[in-house]
Protein backbone atom coordinates (compact mmCIF):
# COMPACT_ATOMS: atom_id res chain seq x y z
CA UNK A 1 0.00 0.00 0.00
CA UNK A 2 1.55 3.34 -1.22
CA UNK A 3 1.21 6.02 2.03
CA UNK A 4 3.03 8.85 2.99
CA UNK A 5 3.02 11.27 6.15
CA UNK A 6 2.14 14.31 6.08
CA UNK A 7 2.12 17.30 8.41
CA UNK A 8 -1.00 19.48 8.10
CA UNK A 9 -1.35 22.00 10.96
CA UNK A 10 0.71 19.75 13.55
CA UNK A 11 -1.35 17.03 12.87
CA UNK A 12 0.62 13.83 11.37
CA UNK A 13 -1.82 12.38 8.53
CA UNK A 14 -1.35 9.24 6.66
CA UNK A 15 -2.56 9.70 3.03
CA UNK A 16 -2.64 6.78 1.26
CA UNK A 17 -2.57 7.17 -2.78
CA UNK A 18 -5.94 7.01 -4.66
CA UNK A 19 -4.41 3.30 -6.72
CA UNK A 20 -4.07 0.68 -4.62
CA UNK A 21 -5.38 -2.73 -2.33
CA UNK A 22 -9.25 -2.10 -2.03
CA UNK A 23 -10.29 -1.19 1.50
CA UNK A 24 -13.69 -3.14 2.08
CA UNK A 25 -13.47 -4.89 5.82
CA UNK A 26 -12.07 -4.68 9.03
CA UNK A 27 -9.11 -6.58 8.03
CA UNK A 28 -8.14 -3.55 5.83
CA UNK A 29 -8.76 -0.88 8.53
CA UNK A 30 -6.55 -2.60 10.53
CA UNK A 31 -3.73 -2.54 8.28
CA UNK A 32 -4.77 1.00 7.73
CA UNK A 33 -4.42 1.93 11.87
CA UNK A 34 -1.29 -0.67 12.22
CA UNK A 35 0.59 1.88 9.35
CA UNK A 36 -0.64 5.01 10.92
CA UNK A 37 0.25 3.99 14.72
CA UNK A 38 3.87 2.72 13.03
CA UNK A 39 4.46 5.85 11.28
CA UNK A 40 2.91 7.81 14.20
CA UNK A 41 -0.42 9.20 12.23
CA UNK A 42 -3.27 10.70 14.24
CA UNK A 43 -5.57 10.77 10.85
CA UNK A 44 -5.89 8.37 7.87
CA UNK A 45 -6.47 9.89 4.97
CA UNK A 46 -8.53 7.58 1.86
CA UNK A 47 -9.58 8.36 -1.44
CA UNK A 48 -12.97 7.36 -2.23
CA UNK A 49 -11.55 5.25 -5.03
CA UNK A 50 -10.04 2.68 -2.28
CA UNK A 51 -13.27 1.55 -1.32
CA UNK A 52 -15.07 -1.41 -1.92
CA UNK A 53 -18.62 -0.25 -3.77
CA UNK A 54 -20.32 -2.21 -0.07
CA UNK A 55 -18.61 0.63 1.90
CA UNK A 56 -21.18 2.89 0.30
CA UNK A 57 -24.28 0.71 1.06
CA UNK A 58 -24.80 0.80 4.97
CA UNK A 59 -27.13 -2.54 4.83
CA UNK A 60 -23.67 -3.83 4.26
CA UNK A 61 -22.58 -3.14 7.56
CA UNK A 62 -19.00 -2.78 5.76
CA UNK A 63 -18.60 1.50 6.81
CA UNK A 64 -20.05 0.99 9.99
CA UNK A 65 -17.14 -2.13 10.70
CA UNK A 66 -14.36 0.16 9.23
CA UNK A 67 -15.15 3.17 10.94
CA UNK A 68 -15.44 1.44 14.29
CA UNK A 69 -12.49 0.09 14.35
CA UNK A 70 -10.30 3.62 13.87
CA UNK A 71 -12.99 4.63 16.50
CA UNK A 72 -11.81 1.71 18.35
CA UNK A 73 -7.92 2.70 18.09
CA UNK A 74 -8.54 6.47 18.27
CA UNK A 75 -7.55 7.07 15.24
CA UNK A 76 -9.04 9.62 12.79
CA UNK A 77 -10.24 8.81 8.77
CA UNK A 78 -11.08 11.21 6.18
CA UNK A 79 -12.66 9.56 3.15
CA UNK A 80 -11.69 12.16 0.48
CA UNK A 81 -13.64 12.43 -2.59
CA UNK A 82 -17.01 13.04 -4.49
CA UNK A 83 -19.42 10.34 -2.99
CA UNK A 84 -22.71 12.54 -4.39
CA UNK A 85 -23.82 9.01 -6.80
CA UNK A 86 -23.49 7.18 -3.70
CA UNK A 87 -25.53 9.77 -1.56
CA UNK A 88 -27.65 10.75 -3.76
CA UNK A 89 -28.66 7.02 -4.43
CA UNK A 90 -29.45 7.04 -0.38
CA UNK A 91 -30.89 9.18 1.70
CA UNK A 92 -29.25 6.94 4.70
CA UNK A 93 -26.22 7.30 3.37
CA UNK A 94 -26.55 11.06 3.40
CA UNK A 95 -27.65 11.27 6.75
CA UNK A 96 -24.83 8.92 7.81
CA UNK A 97 -22.52 11.37 6.04
CA UNK A 98 -23.87 14.39 7.76
CA UNK A 99 -23.66 13.17 11.10
CA UNK A 100 -20.08 11.85 10.78
CA UNK A 101 -18.56 15.20 9.40
CA UNK A 102 -20.65 16.97 12.52
CA UNK A 103 -17.59 14.92 14.76
CA UNK A 104 -14.15 14.60 14.62
CA UNK A 105 -13.52 11.29 14.15
CA UNK A 106 -14.32 10.28 10.88
CA UNK A 107 -14.81 12.58 8.20
CA UNK A 108 -16.24 12.75 4.60
CA UNK A 109 -14.54 15.52 2.56
CA UNK A 110 -14.37 16.73 -1.35
CA UNK A 111 -10.67 17.00 -0.99
CA UNK A 112 -7.01 17.06 0.83
CA UNK A 113 -7.63 21.21 0.90
CA UNK A 114 -11.24 21.26 3.29
CA UNK A 115 -8.92 18.76 5.46
CA UNK A 116 -6.55 21.33 6.14
CA UNK A 117 -9.52 23.61 6.41
CA UNK A 118 -11.07 21.51 9.20
CA UNK A 119 -7.68 20.38 10.81
CA UNK A 120 -6.99 24.29 11.80
CA UNK A 121 -8.98 24.39 14.28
Amino acid sequence: MTTTLQTIHDVPVLMCAAEGVSIGGESDALDLIGDAGYQGAAWVVVPVERFDERFFRLSTRVAGDIIQKFVQYRVGLAVVGDISRYTAASSALADFVRECNRNRQTWFLADVGELRERLKG
